[in-house]
């Protein structure tokens, strides 16, 4: 890998912001900064603009421009920033092209959703972008590992290709998968903090996570415990916080982003609704559970000073 930093921190989280939006469903990426001020201030490794609690398949192309050029300039050079790429392979291509010039350290690029996808169009298209891209390192966002084993090796020989979201709840894939590739591929736990443990037990190194939007001190302190190897504490961190947790996965995952924003509209920063196909607003029992999870937890105001773990 040519930055051992970007390695190095690939290990840790990779936090993915929000995408805020205004009354008038605009994006508002002013409303932004104050969530990338606390989750670097906390400690977060790597931030991500144009993932999937940045609601990237609800943007249009010109609005993810938009949002990576913001994010840049919110991160001002502190910690990496990774920008998220995909859709059809055009338009995968022209965000690639802006996402370099705007200063992203690296691309993650999202698995196509289209139903016709065969494992080498997969990997024809992710080459495509390697080629838009200029040569900015490539992290390879797999959400279904249907790909299968060659499929994942074959990705991950693309020149450029330095590390891999793993987002299946398959530990036992990504065993075979680590073994079929080259071992400086660095293997991220793609499924947060509450999968973290068994993905890391298998080898897999640092997590995403939306949490960091609301609550990144208790992110980091989870992520200090697994690579101290004190997975007892971990999962002790985790229970603490798995209540958001479930509340992002009901409605087949539909209120992932409805429950960050939710939170933060709680803490005093409103970040707008969430877009249509996603959930929009939490139902009285979710907002009950939520407002239970903050107290109980006494998470402070965006513009708080917490020190919790």
């Amino acid at each position: 890998m040519k930055d051992p930093k970007l390695k190095q921190a690939l290990t840790g989280i990779s936090g993915i912001l929000v995408t805020p939006l205004d009354s008038n469903d605009d994006v508002a990426p002013k409303l932004q900064a104050p969530i990338v001020d606390r989750a670097i201030g906390a400690g977060v490794h790597i931030l991500v603009a144009n993932g999937n609690t940045g609601e990237f398949y609800a943007l249009t192309t010109d609005e993810a421009e938009m949002m990576v050029n913001a994010t840049a300039g919110h991160i001002a050079g502190r910690v990496p920033l990774i920008a998220g790429v995909g859709r059809g392979v055009k338009d995968a291509c022209r965000l690639a092209k802006a996402s370099a010039k705007a200063g992203a350290d690296a691309l993650m690029i999202h698995q196509p959703p289209d139903p016709f996808a065969a494992p080498r169009g997969i990997v024809d298209y992710v080459s495509r972008v390697a080629d838009a891209s200029g040569g900015l390192p490539l992290v390879i966002y797999l959400r279904n590992d249907a790909v299968g084993v060659k499929g994942i090796a074959d990705l991950c020989a693309i020149e450029g290709v330095v590390g891999v979201e793993w987002a299946t709840p398959n530990p036992l894939k990504l065993v075979e998968a680590m073994a079929a590739c080259d071992p400086a591929i660095v293997w991220v736990g793609g499924l947060a903090e509450v999968w973290a443990p068994p993905l890391y037990a298998v080898g897999a190194r640092g997590f995403t996570s939306g949490l960091i939007n609301i609550w990144p001190e208790r992110s980091v302190a989870i992520h200090a415990a697994l690579e101290g190897g004190d997975y007892a504490e971990a999962r002790r961190l985790i229970a603490g916080m798995r209540a958001f947790e479930d509340i992002r996965a009901q409605e087949m995952n539909g209120t992932n982003v409805t429950g960050v924003k939710a939170a933060l509209r709680l803490l005093g920063h409103d970040c707008g609704a969430t877009r249509p196909p996603s959930a929009w607003p939490l139902t009285e029992a979710q907002s009950k559970m939520l407002a239970e999870f903050v107290e109980a937890n006494g998470l402070e105001r965006l513009d708080g000073v917490s020190g919790m773990s």
